[in-house]
């Protein structure tokens, strides 16, 4: 069983381009907690800011994952191509929906509570564990190339002009997305919590600032709103959507 809690906020904006899920439960806004056994899926989407309707790019590719039976045999490489063609088909059908696009950046947990990783775009998974925070997802975006190539500094990545620009993700009209699928042959352990987020939180907040908020004793939907003022505070210019999840005490 896994105890999970889930915030969406629009932030300054007029309206709100992320949403998320948690196993049956799509959220555009507000604050979510659930029990959920199992297997499930969870995943956070950011439609594309610059191009139409993002935030029924994100809502309808949500809409489509929760359709997901997802089980350990799933090729979940083909599912998540069959959600990009249906997200490009649908962008196609008028001028307002053109090329609406969205990342999207989720955990799968299978049958024999095996942790599977999915990532398209620049939101982000963590895991939280004995206090330290860790980036599992890998950014798809150009000044994270640069950063690789040793062409900027990791101080240099928060800053860069081009650090929104992130390569093809679902609903890409001229590009398939290259789907970053994990699956890590582990579980997720006890004590662990694993933060998925879009960049409205990971832009504005550091991982000290994070490491600093997880470690309150309070209850965790109240940090996550806490993650959620302290990204505002910092200048987010951008919508927050943050899911934690942590797996409950042995099953009997």
């Amino acid at each position: 069983m896994y105890y999970c809690c889930a915030i969406t906020d629009k932030g300054i904006r007029p309206n709100n381009e992320d949403a998320l899920l948690i196993h049956r439960t799509l959220l555009t806004e507000g604050v979510t907690e659930c029990l959920v056994s199992a297997p499930f899926l969870a995943a956070v989407a950011d439609g594309v800011s610059g191009e139409q309707c993002g935030e029924l790019a994100s809502s309808m590719c949500l809409e489509l994952l929760r359709d997901v039976q997802f089980s350990s045999k799933l090729d979940l490489k083909a599912k998540l191509l069959e959600i990009h063609e249906k997200l490009t088909a649908y962008s196609m059908q008028s001028e307002e929906t053109a090329n609406m696009q969205t990342t999207l950046c989720g955990v799968a947990i299978d049958e024999y509570e095996g942790l599977h990783t999915l990532n398209v775009g620049d939101s982000r998974l963590y895991r939280y564990r004995s206090g330290c925070l860790c980036q599992l997802s890998r950014d798809q975006s150009l000044v994270q190339l640069l950063f690789e190539e040793g062409s900027i500094t990791k101080e240099e990545k928060l800053n860069h002009k081009h650090r929104n620009i992130i390569f093809p993700v679902l609903g890409n009209l001229s590009s398939t997305p290259d789907f970053d699928i994990r699956n890590t042959e582990e579980c997720v352990q006890y004590g662990d919590l694993l933060l998925l987020c879009s960049d409205g939180l990971s832009d504005y907040v550091s991982t000290n600032e994070m490491e600093e908020v997880l470690a309150m004793p309070k209850p965790l939907v109240r940090r996550l709103r806490l993650l959620t003022d302290l990204a505002l505070e910092n200048g987010s210019q951008d919508n927050i959507t943050i899911i934690a999840l942590m797996r409950m005490a042995q099953d009997k």
